[in-house]
């Protein structure tokens, strides 16, 4: 049954009257590096990430989180949001060790295909829908995260979201701007999460049970 948009905005506002975690809880902080990298860079690498699926194998556009473990690597675990506007409900197995990145609410912009960009443009695009954000929620076995405004990320530059295409696609200048969390890795067992974002004329409501493993 397809869940109404006011019934997402409700069961993200349900999910904010938790207890909140303090500031050295399970996030890292927005302005904190991961491997070295800041987490302005991860949001360009999750976008990439995100685009290099075909539809029907992309862990975004997966109902039940079997797609979870495509295209993962290194230190940091990439979680997906979703496509359209309802509830998500996934199961995911991580290995132990990991870093997760992924966003509460996000948006790019990107050129047509075959078709020239303006990148300041783009840039500019990205940052206005963003701005208008009504509500940001993430639950992390339970406990609230505060203070989620604040994990605002913005590509610096222009990137191709193309670059992990096969076969390859430039898709250049693409800008993006968004809401995103990095999770320090989580003890071995059963994680819930739940999280999500509101932008005018799109949201997500997304539930992960995670096995760390």
């Amino acid at each position: 049954m397809r869940v109404t948009f006011a019934a997402c905005i409700g069961f993200l506002a349900l999910l904010g009257a938790g207890p909140a975690h303090a500031h050295d809880g399970p996030a890292v902080p927005p302005a904190e590096p991961v491997d070295g990298i800041p987490q302005a860079e991860w949001s360009r690498a999750w976008w990439q990430w995100a685009a290099s699926f075909e539809r029907n194998e992309s862990p975004i556009a997966d109902p039940t989180g079997a797609q979870c473990a495509r295209k993962q690597g290194g230190n940091v675990w990439f979680l997906a949001g979703a496509y359209e506007t309802k509830r998500t409900i996934r199961t995911c197995k991580v290995p132990q060790g990991k870093h997760l990145f992924f966003p509460l609410i996000n948006y790019v912009v990107m050129p047509p295909l075959r078709e020239a960009g303006d990148c300041p443009a783009a840039m500019r695009d990205a940052t206005l829908v963003t701005d208008a954000v009504s509500h940001l929620v993430l639950e992390v076995d339970g406990v609230r995260v505060p203070d989620l405004k604040s994990y605002r990320q913005a590509t610096t530059e222009c990137f191709d979201i193309g670059a992990l295409t096969d076969p390859r696609v430039r898709v250049f200048p693409s800008a993006a701007n968004g809401y995103y969390v990095m999770l320090r890795p989580l003890a071995p067992g059963t994680h819930t999460l739940n999280f999500g974002g509101v932008l005018p004329g799109m949201m997500q409501a997304i539930t992960y049970t995670l096995h760390v493993e």
